[in-house]
């Protein structure tokens, strides 16, 4: 009888406290400054050096380039740049790596599909993934060759 009351007593105690919840769908959530979402990538900036991608421990990432077509320019220019959101674990180690800041995060989180083939986004996607960009990432850059700051 003792632990029926105990029960009844923690169950009223609920019913009087403040509900929490989210209007979640109508207001965006307010997340941590330090939260990885979604990859945003810059074209321009890859030199496609493929450290992203050897380090990813998913290999999720597919990365290519051509030779640069202006006989001036040495180097490569990206050819394709895929994710395959599939397998990605949000890890961050593909922005951590990357020497010229081309991939960073950013707050988005969304992406529930219908089918899995929409889960495979493209360089052209990913540029345009630019809504939500991580704070540490617009204002830790020093005049340094854009290394980051210790955070």
């Amino acid at each position: 009888m003792k632990g029926l009351m105990k029960g009844l007593g923690v169950t009223f105690k609920a019913m009087t406290s403040k509900k929490v919840t989210y209007k979640y769908p109508d207001v965006p959530l307010a997340l941590p400054d330090r939260f990885r979402g979604i990859q945003y990538f810059e074209p321009d900036k890859c030199i496609v050096c493929n450290q992203c991608a050897r380090i990813c421990p998913t290999e999720c990432i597919t990365l290519t380039g051509k030779p640069n077509p202006d006989p001036e320019k040495k180097g490569k220019v990206i050819d394709t740049f895929d994710i395959n959101f599939e397998l990605c674990i949000l890890c961050d180690l593909c922005t951590e790596v990357c020497p010229t800041e081309a991939i960073v995060m950013t707050n988005n989180f969304e992406l529930a599909s219908y089918s899995r083939d929409d889960l495979f986004k493209n360089k052209e996607w990913l540029y345009e993934n630019n809504e939500n960009i991580r704070k540490e990432n617009n204002s830790a850059m020093t005049t340094r060759g854009g290394i980051k700051k210790d955070v």
